[in-house]
């Protein structure tokens, strides 16, 4: 991890072509392991490490595509836990899509948290990690007003003004929101 005297924050790398595959072959283990257990076979989704911002792992069904997504750089900076507790997580919520249906359960209903218990780890829903050195998108403000104050709305919003598919209103005077330039 590189130090930076500017400020004095670090910087942490993401993790290594090396460390991907023990992604990949701690993913595949653990759907293995679940083969046993619920005497299922199950195809290994596609793993990827394209999620940045605050979240280890994400696993999402996109045009009928399965994937498991891992922040490259969480897992950089937490290796072990998240082997430990993100890889098993997020192949629950597969898991819980092949066996029940996604559209059927809640996200982390007792199906998956039975799932997670299964596996042999601990159904928790979200880590508390020390994030300072990790890349985190922000967004961007733009300046508004009413009548009676001047606000802050953010990127998505602002576009939606721009582009004429919405408008919104002060919730203290209930006057239009107009961009300020």
């Amino acid at each position: 991890m590189p130090f930076s005297d500017r400020g004095h924050t670090m910087t942490i790398n993401p993790i290594d072509q090396i460390q991907r595959r023990q992604v990949v072959v701690a993913t595949r283990e653990t759907l293995q392991r679940a083969e046993e257990l619920f005497g299922h076979k199950f195809q290994l989704p596609l793993v990827s490490f394209d999620l940045t911002g605050r979240t280890a792992g994400m696993y999402r069904v996109r045009q009928r595509r399965q994937e498991i997504r891992y922040n490259p750089y969480i897992f950089g900076k937490y290796f072990s836990d998240n082997l430990a507790n993100t890889v098993p997580h997020e192949v629950a919520h597969y898991l819980a899509d092949e066996l029940f249906g996604a559209r059927n359960i809640r996200p982390h209903g007792t199906e998956w948290q039975a799932i997670m218990c299964k596996l042999g780890v601990k159904p928790a829903v979200t880590c508390q990690y020390d994030l300072s050195g990790i890349p985190q998108r922000r967004q961007r403000r733009f300046d508004y007003a009413c009548g009676c104050t001047t606000q802050a709305i953010s990127t998505v919003r602002h576009n939606r003004v721009q582009g004429g598919r919405g408008s919104y209103l002060c919730r203290l005077c209930r006057q239009p929101l107009v961009f300020m330039g």
